[in-house]
C-alpha cells in the first residue's frame, strides 16, 4: 500500500490528537493483540499503538510484521509509538477517524 506524501502529511495531522488504542508489550504480537489491531484498524483506519520493546531493531522488526500482516501502510514512528492507516472497505462515519 503506497500513499503520496501529501496524504501522509494529511494522516499525520489528523492522528495527532489520537491516543493510543492498542499497546504491544511483554508478551509481544499475540493472537488477542492482533485481534484487536484487526478491529480498530476495521472501525477507526488510523490508529496508534504504543510498543515496548527493547531496541530500535526489534521495534522496526514488530513495525513491519504488524503493517504486513494487517496490510497497513506506516504513516509515523515516534518513539515507541507508531501511527498506522488502513482504508475501510465501508467506514461507518461514527467510529472512523477519518470521518469524523
Amino acid at each position: 500500500m503506497t500513499t503520496s506524501n501529501a496524504d501522509k502529511k494529511h494522516l499525520r495531522r489528523l492522528g495527532h490528537n489520537l491516543k493510543p488504542v492498542v499497546t504491544v508489550a511483554g508478551k509481544g504480537l499475540n493472537e488477542n493483540v492482533s485481534n484487536e489491531i484487526e478491529r480498530a484498524l476495521s472501525d477507526h483506519e488510523l490508529i496508534k499503538i504504543k510498543l515496548v520493546a527493547d531496541d530500535r531493531d526489534s521495534k522496526k522488526e514488530l513495525t513491519e510484521t504488524i503493517c504486513a500482516n494487517h496490510a497497513a501502510a506506516l504513516i509515523q514512528s515516534i518513539g515507541h509509538t507508531l501511527l498506522i492507516y488502513r482504508k475501510a472497505k465501508t467506514p461507518d462515519p461514527r467510529l472512523s477517524n477519518l470521518l469524523r
